[in-house]
């Protein structure tokens, strides 16, 4: 069961450490994206308009990945145990 425990915390960590680095790659992409076409808006109303939009999606992409982030902690061990149930199934398969 240890095994199963250790294995089950691997796999968590390492989802949580790349939707972390999703969501950094996504601030970053965006900011990026606003500074490169900055020029391109006629106005200053629709620059705002633009910040506002990019503002939106970025809280709405961070806060649905947090919000998955939290079901994961909170079901890991069924999730997490039925991707290793699946993944040792598949392996014992495969040899033979």
């Amino acid at each position: 069961m240890n095994d199963l425990n250790a294995r089950i915390e691997s796999m968590h960590r390492r989802d949580v450490t790349v939707a972390w680095a999703f969501i950094i790659g996504l601030w970053i992409a965006m900011f990026f994206v606003a500074i490169a076409t900055w020029g391109l808006a006629p106005n200053g109303a629709a620059r705002i308009l633009l910040l506002i939009g990019g503002v939106i999606v970025l809280t709405f992409n961070t806060a649905a990945i947090m919000a998955m982030l939290s079901h994961y902690r909170e079901d890991r061990d069924f999730i997490y145990g039925l991707d290793i149930k699946f993944l040792d199934e598949a392996r014992a398969a495969k040899r033979g």
